[in-house]
């Protein structure tokens, strides 16, 4: 699937890399995800989204920060459908400015959707609210320690940095796991659920 040694489903047989080199394992890891058949992808989406739903089930969530997928990101929104039904108070990320932490909005599934500054779909009427107990992440990778490779902006380890810090559940397939080092400004997350497990 990869020819990329940093990535593989075991990650004790790939070393450490620098962390200048994190630019590149961006690019075969998303490289990576893009190539992953349709089918296998609409499966392994399925046991994320059980996974998410049992793991908020047992965690009793109440509100979640969700997100609206990219460039080929587990697509969950059947189990946010399925949150909603149940009472859960859903809410998206919102970029306000650069360089800065997210903010968050209200967000119902099935309401109109806009695409912001960077592309991203967001509630086309904006319901601002403070930032909820529990954020699933996207991961583009992971390592064995819990941290996320995202894609370079830094918008959540700037929304993790302030106390208290909300709950974090990583999402990502499974392949992606990666060998890479982690900065000193970088966060571990709580949990990453994935098509096979919950880290």
């Amino acid at each position: 699937m990869n020819s990329d040694p940093r990535i593989t489903c075991d990650p004790a047989s790939s070393p450490p890399i620098a962390l200048q080199e994190k630019a590149s394992l961006r690019k075969a890891l998303l490289a990576t995800r893009r190539a992953l058949p349709e089918a296998t992808r609409a499966q392994w989406d399925a046991a994320i989204a059980q996974r998410l739903l049992d793991w908020c089930t047992t965690a009793n969530i109440a509100a979640l920060a969700v997100y609206w997928p990219l460039h080929g990101e587990p697509d969950l929104q059947a189990a946010y459908a399925e949150l909603a039904a149940r009472g859960v108070a859903l809410s998206l990320p919102v970029v306000l400015e650069k360089n800065a932490p997210l903010a968050f909005a209200s967000w119902t599934p099935g309401e109109p959707m806009v695409k912001d500054g960077m592309g991203v779909a967001v509630p086309a009427r904006l319901r601002l609210i403070p930032a909820p107990p529990v954020l699933l992440v996207p991961c583009l990778g992971f390592n064995a320690g819990r941290y996320r490779l995202g894609y370079g902006g830094g918008y959540y380890d700037r929304t993790l940095e302030h106390l208290p810090r909300p709950r974090t559940l990583g999402i990502a397939y499974g392949c992606l796991q990666a060998q890479f080092a982690s900065g000193p400004y970088d966060i571990a997350l709580d949990h990453i659920v994935t098509e096979g497990a919950v880290y």
